[in-house]
């Protein structure tokens, strides 16, 4: 069946934005990008990454050069604030027999494989560029460019992440990104060796932990309750992120506290949610992602949804007859899984914030990551 889409733009060069290019160049389709960033960056620390994502990165054809420069193992091993073990969740190896149930990477890390996907899949990519208007009409989009220029397409893939310009132009009634009541540090540490997968530390209002993002590095994370949605300034944020670890007397814990300086790459980030409701698409324009499903890092599938959303979307243009038929697959196949992801984190936050029911806190992880290791 010939796809009823053979022209595609993509606005936005993040994680998802790359996978879809690279997903429907792979179908032979043409795909323009543009990245208003001119550098192309990621900013962040670590990201953890789970079964379902590894999965998703080895249908697009990158998991080796994951695991060449970030790394994984399997479960979440918990412990007490003081270094009591609790238990360990089970992370089930649904990438494949031969690759762990989850894994770790630097954000740049895996913004640079993709990148180089992206470029490799025969995407024609513009940095510093965006678009100043999109135009619909019935036999395609007519789109201008900030660099003067114009393009008329198929179709247009939004995915300028949590504050989007293309949802604010096309979906003006949609809602906007919500301050979730807490936020997350994170900074780059020495892994020990004895540290092979994800490792967290509950305490009564503040939960911590480390996860592996090379051989000899890891990224430390904390959540912490944070009522307003203030600027921090950096120069703060060593002395900040130190006090926050000093209530946690388990010793790995107080090491990591010594090592952190200016040098650590550091991070703070305040934790916002959103979840646009249906219709995801109008007419020749479709949103994926952050832009549509932005969501905390609780269950650590924000990054991994994003791909999803670029593979099935690939999959429903090449088989369907027509466009809008292709997006309503697509957006029937995403709705409950993303609503469920965006949903249960924000829950976990709230009973995280509340001091609440902890069995409720792990029925909820329990449920989720057993939803999201099946297929999509």
């Amino acid at each position: 069946m010939t796809s009823p889409v053979q022209k595609i733009l993509v606005i936005g060069g993040g994680f998802s934005g790359m996978a879809a290019a690279i997903q429907c160049a792979k179908l032979g389709m043409q795909v323009d990008m543009v990245e208003i960033d001119a550098k192309w960056r990621a900013y962040g620390a670590g990201i953890s990454i789970g079964g379902p994502t590894l999965r998703a990165l080895k249908t697009i054809g990158v998991l080796d050069a994951f695991r060449e420069r970030g790394y994984c193992g399997d479960g979440v091993n918990l412990f007490t604030a003081s270094g009591q073990a609790l238990g360990q969740l089970p992370t089930p190896r649904v990438a494949g027999p031969d690759v762990p149930g989850g894994g770790a990477i630097m954000r740049p890390a895996l913004a640079d494989i993709l990148a180089k996907a992206t470029v490799a899949a025969g995407v024609k990519v513009r940095l510093g560029c965006t678009f100043t208007a999109i135009e619909q009409r019935a036999d395609g989009v007519d789109v201008a460019f900030t660099d003067g220029t114009q393009g008329r397409y198929d179709l247009v893939i939004g995915a300028d992440g949590l504050y989007s310009k293309v949802r604010e132009a096309e979906f003006p009634n949609a809602p906007t990104p919500q301050y979730t009541g807490q936020g997350v540090w994170r900074a780059v540490v020495p892994r020990p060796a004895d540290i092979t997968c994800a490792t967290m530390w509950l305490g009564q209002k503040v939960k911590t932990g480390v996860n592996p993002v090379s051989q000899d590095e890891m990224y430390l994370f904390v959540t912490e309750d944070r009522e307003a949605n203030e600027y921090i300034d950096p120069q703060r944020w060593p002395q900040m992120l130190s006090d926050l670890l000093a209530p946690f007397s388990a010793p790995l814990m107080q090491t990591i506290r010594a090592q952190i300086s200016a040098q650590s790459l550091i991070n703070y980030r305040p934790l916002e949610s959103l979840l646009m409701p249906r219709p995801w698409f109008s007419g020749r324009i479709v949103l994926i992602g952050d832009t549509v499903h932005a969501t905390t890092p609780h269950m650590a599938a924000g990054a991994g949804i994003g791909l999803e959303d670029a593979i099935v979307l690939a999959e429903e243009l090449e088989r369907a007859a027509t466009l809008d038929a292709a997006l309503q697959a697509f957006q029937d196949r995403r709705w409950d899984r993303c609503r469920m992801v965006v949903e249960n984190s924000g829950r976990l936050g709230e009973i995280e914030i509340a001091g609440g029911d902890k069995a409720e806190h792990a029925r909820i992880m329990r449920d989720t990551l057993m939803s999201l290791a099946k297929t999509i």
